[in-house]
């Protein structure tokens, strides 16, 4: 059997896409109020946990050199405040975090770390909070942490606090990209330019209970939502339009959207082969962008 010292935890950060995003409203404190049908991917970053004197935070990955392993880091003060909740029961680890999601793009990479630490730090002690116990936690520590605890499909309401299974999706393939440029999220909401009740468009339409049977299904009711942050963001980055102009131009691409405030943009297509595909085609065009052929759950 092995010892305490031997224990290891791996968990996955999938990252989070707004398949839409409206912004119905904002309240007098300044925060909007969002309805969002939001996914996971097959893709996203990894950490490591292994027992030690103290917790510390190693980023390492191909997207690690934009991050620091400081004290302000997400999954750092994660660990923390497991600890704090749980005083003796959280034992101290060596955190080792592989950056595989672009920062600052859109879909919730520093949201989906804290949620993976908090996962893993408590398979590593051999702990089982009840899920209220973690959605608080998570709730500290950013609007999209509890959301990510789960990672699978959940329809988001208000600042995020609200959230609700979603049907599960049909058969798919999809493809993500970002062109390299990091997109302040503040800076996208400004240019909305609300008034405190004021909404950026038309409510959210419900999801059908029974789900979609088929790729092109679920295209068709997102075709009829939208992204209220992907025009502000579009003119903060053009190159957006380059990216969703790239993802329309492949063959079977179903949908082209942005995730989030960008500026990540993502396909949907009818298969994993033909997102391959898409993907191939992408990164040859544009050797400079991530890109990255998935599925959402």
């Amino acid at each position: 059997m092995a010892s305490n010292a031997d224990r290891r935890a791996v968990e996955r950060a999938r990252a989070k896409i707004n398949l839409t995003l409206h912004v119905v409203g904002r309240r007098g404190d300044g925060y909007h109020l969002l309805e969002s049908f939001v996914v996971f991917a097959e893709a996203g970053d990894e950490l490591a946990f292994a027992p030690a004197d103290r917790f510390s935070l190693e980023v390492a990955g191909p997207f690690g050199g934009g991050l620091s392993g400081g004290g302000d880091n997400l999954v750092l003060r994660a660990a923390h405040a497991l600890s704090e909740r749980f005083p003796g029961r959280i034992p101290p680890a060596r955190m080792t975090l592989a950056k595989h999601l672009p920062v600052s793009s859109g879909i919730g990479g520093g949201s989906a770390d804290a949620a993976a630490t908090l996962r893993g730090l408590c398979a590593l002690a051999g702990l089982s909070p009840d899920g209220d116990t973690l959605h608080e936690l998570a709730r500290r520590l950013g609007a999209d942490v509890p959301v990510c605890l789960e990672s699978r499909a959940t329809v988001m309401a208000g600042i995020g606090e609200r959230l609700s299974p979603a049907p599960g999706l049909p058969p798919h393939g999809a493809v993500l990209v970002n062109p390299g440029h990091a997109v302040s999220t503040p800076d996208v909401f400004a240019r909305l330019d609300l008034t405190p009740g004021e909404g950026a468009g038309a409510p959210h339409p419900p999801l059908p209970a029974g789900g979609w049977r088929t790729a092109e299904e679920l295209a068709g009711l997102l075709g009829a939502c939208r992204n209220d942050l992907e025009i502000p963001a579009r003119a903060l980055v053009p190159e957006i339009d380059r990216v969703l102009d790239a993802l329309e131009a492949c063959p079977g691409t179903l949908l082209a959207r942005m995730s989030g405030s960008g500026a990540t943009c993502f396909a949907l297509f009818g298969s994993r082969a033909e997102a391959d595909a898409a993907a191939d085609r992408i990164a040859t065009a544009h050797p400079g962008w991530w890109v990255a052929a998935t599925t959402f759950r």
